[in-house]
């Protein structure tokens, strides 16, 4: 790679942001100058990347001058108010926020999934990547949609509170510390307990009863297989996890989905790891699949209750698998034209 982007990171400080950077130094992508950018509470520290320790600076209007390359990070109001003001300074965004992801003049792209709109989005200045818990259902449902198109989805997603940002993330450290020794704990990031506990909620209900984060999950599934009618269902659920969304999923496919086929497929799916021998004690697990690349599925078997039916466990890295590494291979596809 003898080319060289000038790469900015909104939200550097913030751990998806962090993770970002250690996967644009992993996969060796080149970047010539690093900027990183964070609101005014983070100004002033220093990250190491490539083995220097760089200066964290301000955003502001000014901060995209001669970048190439912006990953937004920050949360999604950060994004909706910077991602024109770097576009217009003709950079590439790609944004791992909610801000522009139903935005139908913005691509929604995960090159596993949909690299047929690759090409379409050359050209674009803000391009999107799904949420962390649709990374990850697509990532295993794209094989066995090529094998039969899907009909319906069920889906159960418990999520990490790492989704939620080191706020959420300090409130279980706290609250777990707080009970392990006999005194009350008190809940500020989430609408509840979260220690030892779980919560039926992971973002805001609408008047129908929809979680918000359930509502953008069909969303972005939809728009990834480029199929408005598939029928889903979703429950979220925050989980007293750390890292690492998981899901139990019912598949229906059209035609019939045998789990031998279902099994051989996803072995050679790009992204996807086959973790099923649970007679072994074999099946994914959030911490087995914490600091992975690949969504671990198992627990594959026929839904006896009615033909086309599939059952599935899977577990992936939030943070990695879910944001930081889709979005550097996204980066590496559109700059790079890397088909690796």
């Amino acid at each position: 790679m003898s080319k060289e982007f000038n790469v900015a990171v909104v939200g550097a400080t913030g751990l998806v942001g962090r993770q970002l950077l250690e996967i644009l130094e992993e996969r060796e992508f080149p970047v010539g100058e690093a900027r990183f950018l964070a609101s005014d509470k983070s100004e002033g520290e220093f990250l190491d990347f490539r083995g220097d320790a760089l200066l964290v600076q301000c955003l502001d209007e000014e901060a995209f001058t001669g970048i190439n390359l912006v990953f937004f990070c920050a949360p999604a109001a950060v994004s909706a108010r910077f991602g024109p003001v770097a576009a217009r300074a003709g950079a590439v965004c790609i944004d791992l926020t909610d801000a522009w992801r139903h935005d139908a003049d913005v691509p929604l792209l995960l090159p596993e999934v949909n690299p047929q709109e690759i090409a379409q989005a050359r050209g674009k200045k803000i391009i999107a990547i799904p949420g962390a818990a649709a990374v990850a259902l697509a990532l295993v449902l794209k094989p066995l949609h090529d094998l039969s198109p899907l009909r319906r989805l069920v889906v159960t997603s418990l999520q990490a509170v790492s989704g939620s940002g080191q706020s959420g993330m300090d409130e279980l450290r706290v609250q777990c510390g707080e009970l392990l020794n006999g005194r009350p704990c008190e809940a500020k990031v989430f609408p509840r307990q979260i220690a030892f506990n779980c919560l039926p909620q992971t973002g805001s209900f609408a008047a129908d009863g929809v979680d918000n984060e359930e509502a953008a999950m069909i969303a972005d599934l939809r728009r990834l297989f480029d199929f408005p009618e598939l029928k889903i269902s979703v429950t979220t659920v925050r989980m007293p996890v750390f890292y690492g969304h998981s899901a139990a999923v019912n598949v229906e496919a059209q035609g019939a989905l045998d789990p031998n086929q279902a099994r051989a497929a996803l072995t050679v799916a790009p992204g996807v790891e086959l973790v099923d021998d649970p007679t072994a004690g074999d099946y994914p697990t959030p911490l087995d699949a914490a600091g992975r690349d690949e969504v671990q599925v198992g627990r594959l078997r026929a839904d006896a209750s009615r033909a086309g039916g599939l059952d599935l466990w899977l577990a992936a890295d939030n943070l990695r698998t879910g944001a930081a590494l889709p979005a550097v291979r996204l980066a590496e596809l559109l700059l790079l034209g890397s088909e690796e």
